[in-house]
């Protein structure tokens, strides 16, 4: 008889307590954004007397861990976090990213600048040889929209400006994003610093400056750890 595959919502149970063990007691700890990351969240309650509380990076998760009882800090008042735990929409064999289906790409690229090591949580369906099939988010000051799209348009990308009840999304920072599609980001570190420099991007969701160093992979077979030099 053989054993029915894991959904995907199992296998982001799984790498959500997985995380658990990156967790450093009495310190505070990096919390992303995301339906994976909500997993690690729930199981990060039943740790909570161990830490000292979180630092997160949208309204969102802020909400879902205080509902759970955990204290939330202001990034600011926080010096160094040791780990930050995020999922990712792509990530490669060097730990490079894309992030930002949820639209908290800014405030995730802080915490994880913020952080001395970054653990991504995801199912092996995330794990790519080359970023950019799934849609680039790129988080744009509003009056900029137009000519980003127009500068992506020059490197053969398509962008569109994401939309929510048939209006513009606005991300917890009052800004707009345009996600991009039809891009191969074979050199994530050169991509990030060119787009991150166009007048009017905010965020580019490309992670390389702020990779991962640990990837928790949800598989068929379990939890795989990999790790990046």
């Amino acid at each position: 008889m053989t054993t029915p595959a894991l959904s995907q919502d199992e296998l982001k149970t799984l790498v959500g307590q997985a995380a658990l063990q990156y967790v450093v007691p009495g310190e505070i700890v990096g919390v992303g954004t995301g339906s994976t990351v909500n997993k690690f969240i729930d199981a990060l309650a039943t740790i909570k007397d161990q830490i000292k509380g979180a630092v997160s990076s949208s309204v969102a998760s802020t909400e879902r861990l205080q509902a759970l009882g955990i204290q939330v800090f202001d990034s600011n008042e926080v010096d160094k976090l040791s780990v930050y735990i995020d999922g990712a929409d792509e990530i490669d064999g060097a730990g490079n990213m894309v992030k930002g289906g949820g639209a908290a790409l800014t405030r995730e690229k802080i915490v994880a600048a913020q952080s001395t090591k970054f653990v991504c949580i995801a199912d092996e369906s995330k794990l790519v040889q080359t970023l950019g099939k799934f849609p680039l988010p790129v988080e744009v000051i509003p009056m900029a929209t137009q000519r980003v799209i127009a500068q992506f348009a020059a490197k053969g990308g398509k962008g569109s400006i994401r939309l929510k009840d048939g209006k513009p999304l606005v991300t917890d920072n009052g800004q707009y994003i345009v996600d991009v599609t039809g891009l191969q980001i074979t050199d994530p570190l050169a991509f990030e610093a060119e787009v991150s420099q166009w007048p009017g991007v905010v965020t580019v969701g490309v992670f390389a400056y702020q990779r991962a160093q640990v990837c928790l992979l949800g598989t068929a077979s379990g939890v795989k750890t990999l790790t990046f030099q």
